[in-house]
């Protein structure tokens, strides 16, 4: 299926539209290859963003691991904040195990501390010391089944939690990212949905605007009140965004 595609699309470069019609070849009845019709469109806009040159293409990303963020980068980092939650979640009505799960969490939590210490000062003595480290809290065995279940899942995530180790300047979580998201999940539930497509480009933008005058430190009423005047006083946020610096990279393998 996915060949016949390549075969009619080789050396092409298609629209959404376009694309669509040549899914509908493949699956005539609307009530057919729903799933396949979707994995087919995510997979065509993944591989064109990867092999054009209008933007440039991001070589890692950190997620919470959810199933949409696969396959957009060549390296994924995870969110610690998230991987601890999951912990979180256990709740042992015998008093050991519960003692287990806070004795672990501790060591995890200050695990996490270690790793911030890094981020500010990296070496590769103490990447891979790291390294080591992650193996001896990861691979520990406690009397309690269903924690030991958890240490072995965050065991097997080892080269996307410490994507950190190689790149130093990558966050431990998303929180600011998932922040940003949860102020258009207000808006909605305020205002419910807009009508028309105008309307949903309009607020995008300006929610866009809005939160990345925040995270820069900058007063968005003044930025749209520069814009709108056509003064032009203020630097553009895209500017603002490429003067902040990052820490040196140290490449480290953690696998």
């Amino acid at each position: 299926m996915i060949d016949q595609i390549h075969d009619s699309l080789f050396g092409k470069i298609i629209d959404e539209n376009q694309m669509r019609i040549e899914i509908e070849r493949l699956f005539p009845k609307p009530s057919s290859g729903k799933n396949s019709r979707l994995r087919i469109m995510e997979a065509g806009a993944i591989a064109y963003y990867h092999t054009q040159t209008e933007i440039p293409v991001v070589p890692f990303l950190l997620s919470d691991n959810g199933p949409e963020y696969k396959r957009i980068t060549e390296e994924q980092g995870l969110c610690w904040i998230h991987e601890g939650r999951s912990y979180k979640k256990l709740k042992p009505v015998v008093p050991l195990y519960q003692d287990e799960v806070d004795n672990f969490l501790t060591r995890y939590w200050d695990y996490y501390e270690k790793l911030l210490l890094y981020k500010d000062n990296p070496s590769v003595e103490m990447a891979q010391s790291l390294s080591i480290e992650f193996d001896q809290i990861f691979s520990s065995q406690t009397m309690y089944d269903e924690l030991n279940d958890r240490i072995a899942k965050t065991s097997a995530r080892k080269s996307e939690l410490l994507l950190v180790l190689k790149y130093p300047e990558l966050p431990l979580h998303n929180n600011m990212a998932e922040l940003g998201a949860r102020a258009q999940a207000r808006k909605r539930d305020v205002s419910l949905h807009t009508i028309t497509e105008e309307g949903t480009k309009s607020q995008d933008t300006f929610m866009s605007i809005a939160q990345t005058a925040k995270k820069l430190g900058v007063s968005v009423y003044k930025y749209i009140k520069d814009r709108i005047s056509r003064k032009f006083e203020m630097p553009s946020l895209a500017s603002l965004i490429s003067q902040i610096e990052t820490s040196p990279k140290i490449i480290f393998d953690s696998s």
